[in-house]
């Protein structure tokens, strides 16, 4: 007779689920002969989340193209998003963009998770923020 493993496969399973995401931020600029990444403002990257280095997933909402780089941080409050190396091919300034990052969960941590998602209008500033365990540091434009 085998072995009840179901037990054991319950205890170990791990769900990926979205932990962060910005959504329709706007392409400010291009640098081929950056040696790669994405360059975020660090306090839109910091709102949802991410961290220096972390692997995120890009796709660009005018042509389709989706790609995974890693996120490095540039100054706060200007609303940077810059294509950096190859990943200036797959969009032009103007492009709009979802940026994600996801994590690994238990089905407990699951559960209970929320991720942190940012909303930008088309000058990058903050239109709507949901989720996460803490308020957003930033004036949500209209209020």
């Amino acid at each position: 007779m085998a072995p009840d493993t179901g037990a054991l496969q319950i205890e170990s399973m791990q769900l990926a689920l979205l932990k962060s995401k910005i959504h329709r931020a706007t392409v400010t600029g291009a640098s081929l002969d950056y040696e790669g990444s994405l360059t975020i403002s660090a306090d839109l990257a910091e709102l949802v989340g991410l961290i220096p280095y972390e692997k995120i997933l890009v796709s660009n909402l005018n042509n389709g193209q989706r790609f995974e780089t890693y996120a490095i941080f540039g100054e706060a409050r200007r609303g940077i998003i810059e294509l950096n190396g190859a990943t200036a091919h797959l969009g032009k300034i103007g492009d709009r963009l979802t940026i994600m990052s996801f994590a690994r969960y238990t089905p407990e941590e699951a559960a209970l998770h929320a991720p942190r998602i940012a909303v930008l209008d088309e000058k990058n500033e903050v239109l709507r923020y949901e989720g996460g365990d803490c308020a957003p540091s930033l004036r949500i434009v209209g209020e």
